[in-house]
């Protein structure tokens, strides 16, 4: 199991399903990740924590309704999945507003480039640019990690109100990569030190051997839209000397989302 998805809410990390079907619906639907795209039954059983009588009824009818498709064992998304993700609106207009300096902090960098957004206690990449020298991250455009272990994340809470944070931690603090913080303590200070620096640093949190300079893009009164970053390796990220080039691509971006005010509402 991964335990940086959404589905860590269940099964392997030792928090109960959801109770509503809703709930229980999206943690179907996490088990499905780039790098396996198809799962049996069983699987989705183990990932979730559900019941298999319950995991089969849903999966069922998520067939039913062009969400899932079957492969003989086997389940995999569905057509429909596609055409509303294909209708996701606030992200394309993220994406398409912050395309441009994604690609010149790419140019600038030669790192790969995320733009991520907070949903919950994880975060959402709506998009990446990668780069041919930069290590397989385990991030992909509409995957989840958990907040607290990526730069991104780090940089959205840092700015976040103290009642998101609160639901962060009540999550609980795992290890995703040999330096991630499962202090709660800890976690709090470092997220006082980004608010005051305006900028996130990770090493290793995310996965071993990863390194990440992360800001937040902010729209009226400090509040937290997105996050930009780039992500290397440990050894050839050069750390100290992406803050700055970080921060001003943030800080563009951040005055590009409040003249369109029409794009902060729809966050």
């Amino acid at each position: 199991m991964n335990p940086t998805d959404r589905n860590a809410a269940g099964g392997e990390s030792g928090l109960a399903p959801p109770e509503s079907m809703i709930g229980r619906i999206s943690l179907v639907l996490d088990c499905f990740t780039e790098g396996q795209p198809t799962v049996t039954l069983s699987e989705i059983c183990e990932r979730t924590g559900l019941p298999k009588s319950t995991a089969s009824r849903i999966t069922s009818e998520l067939v039913d309704y062009s969400y899932l498709e079957r492969h003989g064992a086997a389940l995999s998304l569905g057509i429909r999945v596609f055409e509303l993700g294909s209708q996701a609106a606030r992200p394309r207009s993220l994406k398409v507003l912050a395309l441009p300096r994604m690609a010149g902090l790419r140019r600038a960098t030669g790192h790969t480039v995320h733009l991520a957004v907070l949903e919950e206690t994880t975060v959402v990449y709506i998009e990446i640019l990668p780069s041919s020298s930069s290590p397989r991250l385990p991030s992909r455009v509409g995957g989840r990690l958990p907040a607290f272990a990526t730069g991104v994340g780090k940089a959205l809470l840092a700015y976040s109100s103290s009642s998101v944070v609160d639901q962060v931690i009540a999550r609980g603090l795992w290890k995703v990569g040999p330096n991630t913080i499962t202090d709660v303590t800890a976690l709090l200070r470092n997220l006082k030190e980004i608010r005051a620096a305006g900028v996130a640093t990770e090493e290793q949190e995310s996965g071993s051997g990863i390194s990440c300079v992360a800001a937040p893009i902010l729209g009226a009164l400090d509040r937290p839209i997105a996050a930009i970053s780039v992500s290397g390796w440990s050894d050839r990220l050069d750390v100290a000397g992406s803050i700055p080039v970080v921060q001003g691509v943030a800080e563009a971006l951040s005055a590009d989302v409040r003249r369109r005010p029409q794009l902060v509402a729809e966050q």
